[in-house]
């Protein structure tokens, strides 16, 4: 009985910290490395333009104000342009991001085995060719001396 109950208490335990990460303000560190500076095409975390640094103090503001990771986001994606997220949106023409590399490594995938089908089935077995008499019995000649 002490099994089920001590079950039940992790799980508890276990919502219990998610809900306390749920309602956690966001992280800079986080936010700079889904963002792009728009002047060196890097993210923030790894950029050190003067853009770049006025956008990572404008989230750190937005932070301490209370805003969401999004509302951050929003925010920037109104005054940049969607090119300053780091990850493509998984909608519209962002979806095509997303699709694209999947469906070139799919038809290529195809195409390497449709060539290396098309290689094998060439290739002719090679066909065994009688030796000649003379060669023949040299052969059975110097395996016997090896053999006895």
């Amino acid at each position: 009985m002490t099994k089920p109950v001590v079950a039940v208490l992790a799980g508890l335990c276990g919502l219990v910290l998610a809900g306390a990460a749920w309602g956690a303000p966001p992280r800079a560190a986080d936010l700079e490395a889904e963002l792009v500076c728009p002047v060196c095409k890097t993210t923030l975390d790894q950029s050190d333009s003067p853009v770049a640094n006025r956008m990572k103090a404008y989230i750190r503001t937005r932070i301490a104000a209370g805003d969401s990771a999004q509302q951050i986001k929003d925010a920037l994606v109104a005054q940049f342009g969607p090119g300053v997220l780091a990850r493509p949106p998984k909608g519209g023409f962002g979806l095509l991001a997303w699709l694209l590399p999947l469906v070139a490594v799919g038809v290529g995938a195809v195409v390497v085995g449709l060539l290396v089908t098309r290689w094998s089935r060439r290739r002719a077995p090679p066909a065994a060719e009688p030796l000649d008499p003379a060669l023949e019995r040299r052969v059975d000649e110097e395996l016997a001396r090896f053999e006895g």
